[in-house]
């Protein structure tokens, strides 16, 4: 069936499918695709043969050739160990029973499962299932398999809200086809309709749908996979040799393959022909994803619970993919200005001496820094929302001192609420009127033990802790009303909330009483999670799988915590700052986190390779819909080492999120009681004199690029651009910018070529083709498809202006507040034909909505044709007053010109580059608010 034409009479259908079959096969010879994959026995002599998709029937370690046959399956190892050894047979699925009805946004299908053994013992079998499948947009489908008779946890749309349109998408506009297969086996075929590629594919064998173990497989239509999260990446592009990757939020340092911090069941693949398009799962279950190499590469999705509700975005780039994905749930907040300047944290900061030696130190220095974060040891014994009026005694005073040099403050605040009836008892004469703990359990906003005898107690810092339940509506008000405790009678005027620990993670697993066996906290199948042990468990430094929320159990809603957590502290703070952008950073995450938090990448560590896989994960979490992250700059973890330092500030001054931040002490005794090592602090102006003069220069160079970083940060934001993007969203039809994961583009326009590695002082680097020009000379480096070996001594790092670009800059001060009342240039990189162009956002940098209620002013710079520049904007709202723009840098003339007009003056052309083709002008004193013309020739 393709398109959304539906069948009438079982006889008539039974005919249609036919044809189709007939259909689909024609395809699958064009493409290589073999439908029925697997016969009932398996000869010895294919035995060692591959020939299609393998889809695993036991992937549980233990299989065996009799417990394979015990689920109906075929033991047929083949040559490579990876490899499944028991396979589904063709058949082993669902047949569509009844009529396929039309529906207002498609089809509805009746399914129902084939006569073959129960998959899995304890989970049992759910016979009759429906798919809704709608063409939601032109570029937009949705298709989701769930129950005929009751109901099953759907993630509700207070949490992720994709608004579906009233109609469907018109057949004749759709990017996309579908095609529903019922021979050998129920499948789903979806293709593209340019040039008839497949993206989607489930006519596979071992579609299983039951009460704790749902499993789908579909065909990739090529090897260029990316995505799913969140994990250590070693590599942007996977490596689909037979690889699990599982799902669901966990507090572990970003080092090995586990499942980390955040929960994302979406992937981009890149098709042959430069096309891409995007998966989303929307589940909230524990689950992994299986990986299978070409020549027939696969993906098998698996999860314990909830319903299989799949969007699939047609893209047809990369770009437009992620705006898609975006747009259904929810683009990127807008971060206040000061966010894109220099952030310095430490856990380890004993007392308030510490905190006040950094902060004098690095304005001494002259090192550009916006705000200072404090980790939980200001806190009184980490209880949440106070401070220890002893070791941090004048906080409020130094948080004052910081407002008055324009820079912010920010602090941790973790979901774990003290309830050590000791220590609650002594904060109160620290803290007057503090009670929280206390507070939450007579509001009724704790998560609950699962008979709902009380709030379930568990361990984190403070000791013995309870949860707020942010599923629960009344529980934000509750929050921000000690938000304002803190900020009011505690008087820590802070200016953000960063949200840590909120996987939920907790010290001791599940409770202090422990967790009951039974088939939430130990499931019939658990998904390859860091802790589940033999006995399966799912609550290993974290809550019991069966304590109670609002919305549901944990087992449900364990991976939304954080989700929930960042929209309530997002609305909390929207009231306590009336009119300002509310911010946040939060470590774990979901689908859709991005529209009210921001992201940093965890508890990295101090050593050469993070760096590298630090770009994996920003890039990364590009395309889950964060614009503004990053990874704490030299390491979080163990002592930084000098050279890895500078290298580190030199591409972390060009991550979205700049923050440089260290731990007490190494992570191997830094929980012992008693341990005595602590490690040096890492801010910049705690090395030499020759560290803080490369690492300001690092940072300088930031400062004067934010304009356009804050460009950048609108423009996803308001369509769902990338910030910080691999090169293969700009060139997705150049093989090797498909595998690049040691650079990476800020925008379209600049692109950052790091050192990343021991004593080296150049770096192999690819340029893609088009004009590329030194930043900072303004020489053209390549024009054609080059891998170029650029010097770069520990002085030096490399970042590249891509021609047809026009790049704002401003005078840099050391705080954006500063920056901000500077006059501002451009540079004008040229491509071959001589053209360019660029915008500007500008808006006062902190009210919130200025974009949705028009109080900004958008310029455009714009080439028409080879020697003149057109300036000018094209909104000009209220709200900020734009700077002068002072000064232009031209890239890449054919010639030095003799004249240079602008709007029919001539102005003087100054600091001529001969030997580049290079001209600056200056002392323009052009406004913003009207439109000029610079003509050359």
């Amino acid at each position: 069936m393709t398109g959304d034409a539906v069948g009438g009479s079982t006889a008539k259908r039974k005919i249609a499918f036919a044809v189709f079959l007939v259909v689909c096969l024609a395809v699958a010879l064009t493409v290589g695709l073999v439908l029925n994959f697997l016969e009932e026995e398996v000869q010895p002599a294919e035995i060692g043969k591959r020939s299609d998709v393998i889809v695993d029937c036991h992937p549980e370690s233990d299989a065996s050739e009799e417990k394979c046959k015990t689920r109906g399956c075929v033991w047929a190892p083949v040559s490579d160990d990876r490899a499944p050894k028991c396979k589904f047979p063709a058949g082993y699925g669902y047949r569509i029973v009844g009529d396929v009805k039309e529906t207002p946004m498609g089809m509805r299908i009746e399914l129902e499962r084939t006569p073959h053994p129960q998959y899995l013992t304890g989970s049992a079998s759910i016979d009759n299932i429906y798919l809704d499948v709608e063409f939601q947009t032109d570029a937009r489908l949705r298709f989701r398999f769930y129950p005929k008779n009751g109901t099953r946890w759907e993630l509700p749309d207070s949490v992720l809200n994709i608004t579906s349109p009233s109609t469907k998408a018109s057949e004749t506009s759709r990017l996309y086809n579908v095609t529903i297969l019922d021979d050998p086996v129920f499948g789903v075929l979806v293709t593209r309709t340019s040039d008839n590629q497949t993206v989607f594919n489930t006519t596979l064998p071992g579609f299983v749908y039951s009460d704790q173990y749902l499993q789908l497989t579909t065909r990739l239509a090529s090897d260029n996979v990316y995505g799913f999260g969140e994990h250590n990446h070693r590599q942007l592009r996977h490596d689909l040799g037979w690889k699990t990757w599982s799902i669901f939020t966990r507090d572990v340092a970003p080092v090995d393959g586990w499942n980390l911090y955040g929960a994302h069941p979406t992937y981009m693949n890149v098709e042959d022909g430069g096309s891409a398009h995007m998966v989303f799962l929307k589940n909230s279950n524990a689950m992994e994803v299986f990986l299978q190499p070409s020549p027939h590469p696969a993906i098998t999705f698996r999860t314990i619970g909830g319903v299989l509700d799949f969007y699939i975005f047609l893209g047809p780039s990369p770009g437009e993919a992620v705006q898609q994905y975006t747009e259904a749930v929810g683009r990127p907040v807008m971060p206040p200005y000061w966010t894109l300047g220099f952030h310095l944290c430490r856990w380890g900061y004993t007392n308030i001496t510490d905190l006040r030696v950094v902060i004098d130190r690095n304005r001494e220095a002259g090192i550009p820094y916006d705000a200072q974060w404090v980790d939980v040891e200001y806190m009184y014994n980490k209880f949440v929302f106070s401070y220890d009026r002893d070791t941090f005694d004048g906080l409020p005073d130094l948080v004052r001192d910081l407002h008055d040099h324009n820079q912010k403050f920010v602090v941790i605040v973790d979901p774990g609420l003290g309830n050590d009836p000791n220590i609650s008892r002594d904060i109160r004469n620290n803290s007057p009127g503090y009670d929280v703990f206390n507070d939450g359990v007579r509001e009724g906003v704790l998560v609950m033990t699962p008979n709902n005898s009380g709030p379930l107690v568990a361990e984190v810092w403070p000791g013995a802790t309870g949860f707020p339940d942010f599923t629960n509506p009344k529980t934000e008000a509750w929050w921000e009303k000690w938000a304002r405790y803190f900020r009011n009678n505690e008087s820590i005027e802070f200016d953000s909330l960063w949200i840590d620990m909120n996987e939920p993670a907790s010290f001791i697993p599940g409770s202090v009483d422990g967790c009951e066996k039974n088939k939430w906290n130990n499931p019939p199948y658990t998904p390859n999670i860091l802790g589940r042990g033999e006995d399966g468990r799912m609550y290993d430094k974290t809550l019991c799988m069966d304590s109670r929320h609002h919305l549901d159990s944990h087992y449900n809603v364990h991976s939304l915590y954080a989700h929930t957590q960042a929209i309530q502290t997002y609305n909390a703070l929207a009231n306590i700052f009336p009119g300002k952008r509310p911010w946040t950073m939060t470590r774990s995450s979901f689908a859709g986190t991005g529209k009210y938090a921001t992201k940093w990448m965890g508890d990295n560590q101090s050593r050469w390779e993070q760096m590298k896989w630090s770009i994996i994960g920003i890039l990364e979490f590009g395309f889950f819909g964060f614009s503004l992250n990053g990874a704490d700059i030299c390491g979080f973890w163990y002592e930084a080492e000098y050279e890895m330092c500078v290298r580190w500030h030199q591409l972390g001054a060009f991550y979205p999120f700049a923050r440089n931040h260290n731990a007490l002490g190494d992570a191997s005794d830094v929980f012992k009681k008693g341990a005595s090592h602590r490690i040096l602090p890492q801010d910049p102006a705690a090395w030499d004199a020759r560290f803080i003069r490369l690492a300001k220069e690092a940072l300088v160079t930031r400062y004067r690029l934010l304009p356009y970083f804050y460009t950048l940060m609108h423009n996803a934001h308001a369509r769902g651009d990338t910030v910080m993007r691999p090169l293969l969203f700009e060139f997705p039809d150049d093989p090797v910018c498909l595998s690049v994961d040691e650079q990476f583009l800020l925008g379209s326009a600049l692109l950052v070529s790091p050192v990343l590695y021991e004593g080296k002082t150049s770096v192999k680097a690819y340029f893609p083709e088009a004009n590329w020009y030194d930043y900072f000379q303004g020489e053209k480096v390549a024009v054609k498809k080059d891998h170029l070996d650029l010097y770069t001594p520990l002085e030096k790092f490399n970042l590249h202006v891509r021609g047809g670009h026009v790049i704002p800059w401003q005078v840099p001060a050391n705080t954006t507040h500063a920056s901000r009342q500077n006059n501002m240039g451009a540079i004008v990189a040229l491509d071959e034909e001589g053209r360019a162009q660029g915008e500007l956002f500008w808006d006062d940098g902190e009210n919130i909505d200025t974009y949705e209620n028009k109080q900004y002013s958008l310029i455009k710079f714009g080439m028409t044709k080879a020697g003149q520049l057109h300036v000018g904007p094209t909104v000009s709202g209220s709200g900020s007053v734009l700077p002068l723009l002072d000064m232009l840098d031209i890239y890449g003339l054919k010639t030095i010109p003799l004249t240079v007009t602008l709007d029919g003056e001539q102005v003087p052309v100054t600091n001529i580059r001969q030997s580049f083709a290079i001209i600056q002008l200056q002392n323009l004193n052009m406004t913003l608010t009207a439109n000029h013309t610079i003509t050359w020739s």
